[in-house]
């Protein structure tokens, strides 16, 4: 997938230090391994956040699951599974209501949770990375270099049949931990939201005797009609989404998605008004000051992505990497949902949106529109059929809405293996730390197993750890690069180049 010039370039940090949370506002609580990521490929990244990482900007980091105050489970959604819940229909409902007449509804009492507290209490402009400007220009300088290296070019020939490798296991850890729990579960079309208790059937009554008389008639007499259809077929996502496009509407509401990172024309020329909307964003929701949410900032925490632009044969029309979806009303944005196009996932990164439209629910419904967008690209690239949203946090109410998207799974932090949300919620009831794989046999299958392969770029040249430990002057850094490389796994240790001085 990822073209000949295409590699991953992370300096790494420790998790030594807390910080504060954004969750339970705990100061020093926070902790989390970081690394700063130059350059990536979404494969490589992919496979990070199937173990547990989360990128804000190009910044990249894992919380320490057993150590920090507010333990983070990565979560996904299948999209293409995905039935909206009653409050789900009630958001949907409210925007067609409100594209139809125009008029917006009245504002809840403290909004909805995922309306006020949506952006992840990842570090955003680490102290560390900030020192390291000049390890950053280096390496910019010789990213063209990187690929003409010999130890390069025999990774990168190995690399698409391991990420085929990790594409495919991730669909099988699926299979193995949550899809493998009995599907009767799911309720069957027409059953209700009970399968032990009888359709309701009144509503339909009237309908189904009319179309019974309307088949009499077409087969004549002595004829055996077929049995009426089925018509309470639960409505798809779909749509609902599609219904305010029946019939005149007093707005008009476009969803734009246009590549950030390099950024499209279309992203340069509506930057400036995409902007305004996240300032105005993050005052009024997240009451920052005014001088806080600058443009600079703005771009190093939504514009800015280590994740290089790649098409696929197989994959999505617009390609892999990161965008934003913009959504337009009469001609004007009114929200960006960032998201990442990776080859098994949309991931959501962040949402923002201005403050007058907050009776919306924005936040939902552009979790539903990226679920329904997940599902769009599933069609083009069969593999891309999950909806990331980022991190589970079960100890802290206002951040349960995530597992309302179902059927969901929460990424063990210790076997990396995905579990059914149901099988987890009595397990994180009572304690904030779990192991959610039960199964006490059940391992790491991508640990490390031998730090002397792990790549790394040293002056300007790419070779294995056992190599340049041999040349490093000065102590050993084998604990450090050994914690790197088992928080990233053995086969992105093989693939990601690890920069040292």
């Amino acid at each position: 997938m990822a073209g000949n010039n295409s590699c991953t370039i992370v300096e790494y940090f420790g998790g030594d230090d807390g910080y504060r949370c954004g969750y339970c506002k705990n100061e020093k609580g926070n902790f989390s391994h970081g690394m700063w990521s130059h350059t990536m490929t979404v494969q490589d990244y992919q496979d990070l956040i199937d173990r547990g990482w989360r990128r804000s900007g190009k910044y990249v980091y894992k919380p320490i699951m057993k150590k920090t105050c507010c333990p983070q489970y990565t979560i996904r959604c299948h999209a293409l599974k995905f039935q909206p819940s009653k409050s789900h229909k009630k958001v949907l409902k409210k925007m067609s209501k409100f594209i139809s007449s125009g008029e917006l509804p009245e504002a809840q009492e403290g909004g909805e949770p995922m309306d006020s507290v949506c952006e992840e209490a990842g570090p955003r402009e680490p102290a560390k990375v900030c020192q390291s400007d000049m390890k950053r220009v280096a390496i910019t300088d010789i990213k063209q270099e990187v690929p003409n290296c010999a130890v390069v070019a025999d990774v990168q020939k190995n690399a698409v049949d391991s990420a085929a490798a990790s594409s495919k296991n991730s669909q099988d850890d699926s299979a193995s931990a949550s899809d493998g729990r009995a599907a009767a579960k799911a309720p069957k079309p027409g059953l209700g939201a009970d399968p032990s208790r009888p359709p309701c059937r009144k509503a339909n009554l009237r309908k189904e005797r009319r179309l019974q008389k309307d088949q009499n008639r077409q087969h004549g007499d002595g004829a055996s009609p077929p049995k009426p259809a089925c018509t309470n077929q639960p409505k798809t996502l779909e749509g609902f989404m599609s219904e305010p496009l029946e019939g005149s509407s007093s707005r008009r509401l476009e969803v734009r998605l246009v590549r950030s990172n390099p950024p499209s024309p279309q992203f340069k020329a509506s930057f400036d008004a995409s902007y305004q909307v996240y300032k105005l964003y993050q005052m009024a929701i997240h009451k920052d000051p005014p001088d806080k949410p600058s443009e600079s900032q703005f771009r190093r925490f939504l514009c800015d992505s280590p994740l290089e632009a790649e098409h696929s044969p197989d994959g999505p029309e617009m390609g892999y990497g990161s965008f934003h979806q913009q959504y337009w009303l009469d001609g004007r944005i009114v929200a960006v949902g960032v998201i990442d196009i990776l080859p098994t996932c949309v991931s959501s990164v962040y949402l923002y949106y201005h403050p007058d439209f907050e009776s919306l629910s924005l936040g939902s419904y552009s979790a539903l529109r990226e679920i329904a967008f997940t599902r769009q690209l599933q069609k083009q690239s069969p593999k891309l059929c999950y909806y990331y949203l980022g991190f589970y946090i079960h100890s802290c109410p206002k951040m349960r809405y995530k597992g309302q998207y179902r059927p969901a799974d929460l990424l063990c932090p210790e076997t990396y293996a995905w579990v059914s949300i149901e099988r987890c919620v009595p397990l994180l009831d009572s304690s904030r730390y779990a192991r959610l794989n039960q199964d006490p046999d059940a391992g790491d299958a991508r640990a490390l197993k031998d730090v002397g392969r792990a790549l790394v770029l040293h002056r300007r040249a790419v070779m294995p750890y056992v190599v340049y430990s041999l040349k490093r002057k000065g102590p050993s850094d084998e604990a450090e690069v050994k914690q790197y490389a088992s928080l990233v796994g053995q086969d992105c240790a093989e693939r990601i180049l690890l920069y040292r001085s």
